[in-house]
């Protein structure tokens, strides 16, 4: 099917340019939501008469969005989950999540902003893209530890994924002297 896009859509094109594109997602994606009309001649004259009005409002959403996205620049979050001593998460982290994060941090981003492969299963820092207009993209990131102490662990550089990095290293407990009497000669048959 032709449509008319009314606003730029990465990887389609930008606003008035007539596009092919498949049946479905035209129908359910693109003209439910107000982003394309069907190409035909009164659809074209349509366009034309509203391209003022679309260019405005397509300027104003971008400045809105790279509004935030200054405010998003370089900043990284802390994600508190359980997991276990390999770094395994025993949930995840999804789009959803990635959405309250920020909403709880004061920032507004639906859920279809947040482009997230796959959901995050394990600990560490993580870089999730936000694509906050079709022209303004960020990267944020995403500490997901343990506890807020482990958090800052991590940021400094430190991998949390083994039991010595969880627990601690008990360094009294690793003295030679508490296996060993340095005084002994080896000679156990001296000793009776």
């Amino acid at each position: 099917m032709d449509v008319i896009l009314l606003e730029r859509i990465s990887k389609l094109g930008q606003m008035g340019e007539t596009v092919k594109v498949r049946d479905g997602f035209a129908r359910n994606y693109l003209l439910p939501l107000g982003k394309a009309l069907r190409s035909n001649e009164a659809n074209k004259k349509r366009f034309e008469s509203e391209r003022a009005t679309l260019e405005a409002r397509n300027l104003e959403r971008k400045s809105e969005a790279q509004t935030v996205a200054d405010a998003l620049e370089g900043k990284s979050f802390i994600v508190v989950r359980s997991a276990g001593e390999t770094g395994q998460m025993y949930g995840s982290v999804a789009a959803r999540d990635v959405v309250d994060i920020l909403a709880a941090e004061g920032f507004n981003i639906g859920r279809n902003q947040v482009h997230l492969n796959t959901p995050i299963k394990a600990i560490g820092l993580h870089e999730v893209e936000l694509q906050l207009h079709a022209e303004v993209e960020i990267k944020i990131e995403l500490n997901v530890a343990r506890s807020a102490e482990e958090a800052e662990r991590q940021k400094k550089g430190e991998t949390l994924t083994s039991v010595d990095a969880i627990y601690g290293v008990d360094e009294d407990a690793l003295r030679p002297e508490d296996f060993f009497d340095p005084e002994a000669d080896g000679n156990a048959e001296d000793d009776e």
